[in-house]
């Protein structure tokens, strides 16, 4: 079974928000081709998320609220998904593993 994958509009925002902080901090070409590779890291995990939802950790005591880990360089990001039906799944909220919560 495939799960269909779609971002809130909040998610959405999230990555835009996550991808320009990299930018402004960016001083090198190098510093743009990780901001490049960050969010790529993050849509490609998220997209593995169609395949299988259910193993990921639970976001409470809510079993279809769930959290993806996203491991980049030293930490990594946190993306919380709701597993809406048996074909689809919500991206709520992306954030990094050091921010204190999702915004």
């Amino acid at each position: 079974m495939s799960f269909a994958v779609r971002y809130s509009a909040a998610a959405r925002d999230d990555l835009v928000r996550l991808y320009d902080f990299l930018l402004d901090r960016a001083t090198t070409v190098e510093d743009i081709d990780l901001a490049e590779q960050a969010l790529g890291a993050i849509t490609g995990a998220v997209e593995r998320l169609s395949q299988s939802p259910f193993i990921h950790r639970k976001a409470g005591d809510d079993a279809f609220l769930r959290e993806l880990l996203i491991p980049f360089g030293r930490s990594g990001y946190v993306a919380l998904f709701e597993i809406d039906s048996a074909s689809t799944v919500t991206i709520l909220a992306v954030r990094h593993q050091l921010e204190d919560d999702y915004h």
